[in-house]
């Protein structure tokens, strides 16, 4: 009988698959680890562009708040010029006013009677003044009642007061709304 000994082919071939098991282990975690890096690379760029345009939109937002504020801006100023021209116009549109104002006031004085302080706030007028008598007075607020530039005349203080032994004068205050007569209003 021959003699042949079949254990160094075995042992080949447990040698040689084992190669071929660390090759394709070796393989295999070289793919591994290059399938990592590619898509760990692909991850980054996606981030990174993700940053860009981040980026690009928190700049494109600072442009746009600069632009909200300087409209912000120009409508507080639109709206003062606005204000300034109405109290213009308010203020052409009055000027006859004042003086119609001024010469009703002088056309309702009854005899007798002086004013010695006239304010006005808003459409009220406040008169203080001096009277002979509570008469005179009388005669004032119902004259301004009739006049087509005043109404509604509130008495609010008379004071009797003695200037001397023979002369007595009433201190009066009252308030009056300014109206506009209707021929005005309709030629506005």
């Amino acid at each position: 009988m021959a003699r042949i000994n079949l254990l160094p082919w075995r042992e080949e071939q447990r040698e040689r698959r084992r190669k071929r098991f660390l090759l394709i282990l070796v393989v295999a975690l070289a793919g591994a680890i290059g399938a990592v890096l590619i898509a760990n690379q692909a991850i980054n760029n996606a981030i990174d562009r993700q940053i860009a345009r981040n980026d690009y939109i928190g700049q494109q937002i600072v442009v746009v708040d600069e632009r909200i504020k300087q409209i912000s801006e120009l409508k507080v100023r639109r709206q003062q010029l606005l204000e300034r021209m109405r109290i213009i116009q308010d203020l052409q549109g009055n000027r006859p006013i004042s003086g119609r104002m001024f010469d009703q006031l002088a056309r309702t004085l009854p005899e007798g009677v002086y004013f010695t302080e006239v304010k006005m706030a808003g459409k009220t007028l406040s008169i203080t003044g001096a009277a002979e008598s509570n008469n005179r007075v009388s005669d004032l607020m119902r004259n301004l009642d009739a006049s087509d530039w005043f109404g509604a005349p509130n008495l609010t203080e008379v004071k009797a007061i003695t200037a001397g032994q023979l002369d007595q004068a009433n201190v009066f205050r009252l308030t009056v709304r300014q109206t506009q007569p209707a021929a005005l209003e309709d030629g506005k």
